[in-house]
């Protein structure tokens, strides 16, 4: 299993491959969080995990300004089963996805906020429809 410490190795060699102009204005960085971080919407099934999150504390809480934050313990649940290779591609997709969050966000743009939003109303229905799926069942037996 990959350790914190390789992740973190793969993050920073991720990093470091891409463009200088995607850090402008990240004053806070790319962290590296041990923390396995369910989304409020995962309810009762504990299965939606957020792999990484772009912030931007416009009153620089806690001094950090904009920053992204990656779970490592998200990334893990997930991830864990794939050789290395592959998930340095996953962190990369991760990454790149809220570095995407942070330039939109300097330009005003919200398009990938509105995918991300859409996203979660598919995985809403999808939950709605297998819960209502095992009500059936129940209900039948």
């Amino acid at each position: 299993m990959t350790t914190f410490d390789e992740l973190g190795l793969m993050l920073d060699d991720i990093a470091e491959s891409l463009p200088k102009d995607f850090y402008k204005e990240l004053n806070g960085g790319i962290i590296l969080s041990p923390d396995i971080k369910l989304h409020p919407e995962s309810g009762g099934s504990g299965n939606l995990y957020i792999l990484g999150e772009y912030h931007n504390d416009r009153k620089g809480f806690g001094g950090l300004g904009r920053y992204i934050v990656i779970y490592f313990g998200s990334f893990m649940q997930i991830f864990s089963y794939l050789p290395p290779e592959q998930q340095k591609q996953e962190l990369r997709r991760i990454l790149v996805h809220e570095f995407t969050h942070h330039l939109e966000s300097l330009a005003g743009e919200r398009d990938l906020e509105i995918q991300d939003a859409h996203d979660l109303a598919k995985y809403r229905q999808r939950s709605a429809a297998r819960t209502e799926k095992s009500q059936y069942r129940l209900r039948k037996t």
